[in-house]
């Protein structure tokens, strides 16, 4: 079932949205060789709490910290730990924040220093992919347009689209109805309404699109099946009569 917002609930999202923007912009300046994982991941917790607001991923289904943190391969859900930051990783800052009973949700790729130009590429192609995909969207339209956009424009670029892993609803849980891939075929798919909120989260591969299951020793973290480098970019988003307000970026 999906959950369409009241006003008064899109304001609420404004306000956790505004947090987790400025959360990610500043953990996003502390991303530098030589910090380790769970350092950036205090002081999300840290950030968060000061502003009087709750992580949402903190010890929801068990994940026991404020962000996930994803290096190089690891897709999404890596836990941070005291693994230190090295010149060209590809950092993914995965964070949630729970203000006033609603939910927001967003996510990052940082270069540490200087990295290749595949995986600098890969990274902006990410990004660029989500606005590519919103720019299709508004009330009436259909999640196989958002979805076909970001496959076809990644696919361009001669990166894979992971198929396992999708954006989704949000709002008063983490994840709500409907679940939103990144690949599929235009006009087709549930059709949005008005005031309808969204995670959408583009994850994009430097190799094929196959994605290993969750890590046997932490029982979270994704990696690609060939080891090679993913990329990750994430708003929650409010669908209006003529396109989106974007409340995270």
């Amino acid at each position: 079932m999906m959950y369409v917002k009241e006003q008064a609930d899109l304001e609420k999202m404004r306000k956790s949205g505004r947090i987790l923007k400025d959360l990610l912009d500043y953990i996003s300046e502390q991303v530098r060789e030589g910090v380790t994982t769970k350092e950036l991941d205090t002081k999300a917790y840290d950030f968060i709490t000061k502003h009087g607001a709750t992580p949402s991923f903190k010890n929801y289904d068990g994940f026991p910290a404020s962000l996930c943190i994803s290096i190089d391969d690891e897709v999404v859900h890596g836990i941070p730990s005291n693994r230190c930051l090295e010149e060209g990783m590809l950092v993914k800052l995965d964070g949630g924040v729970y203000l006033d009973g609603f939910h927001t949700d967003a996510a990052r790729t940082v270069i540490v220093g200087k990295t290749t130009e595949h995986k600098r590429k890969l990274a902006e192609v990410c990004k660029e992919s989500f606005f590519v995909g919103i720019a299709k969207l508004k009330s009436g339209a259909r999640i196989g347009d958002y979805a076909s956009a970001v496959q076809q424009y990644v696919e361009s670029h001669n990166f894979s689209v992971v198929r396992e892993l999708t954006g989704h609803g949000i709002g008063r849980n983490l994840h709500e109805d409907p679940m939103v891939p990144n690949y599929g075929i235009m006009g087709r798919g549930t059709r949005l309404a008005r005031n309808l909120t969204l995670a959408l989260e583009p994850m994009i591969n430097l190799g094929a699109m196959y994605v290993d299951e969750p890590d046997i020793n932490d029982g979270w973290t994704i990696r690609t099946s060939d080891g090679l480098p993913s990329a990750h970019f994430e708003n929650t988003v409010i669908i209006n009569d003529d396109g989106v307000e974007i409340i995270t970026y």
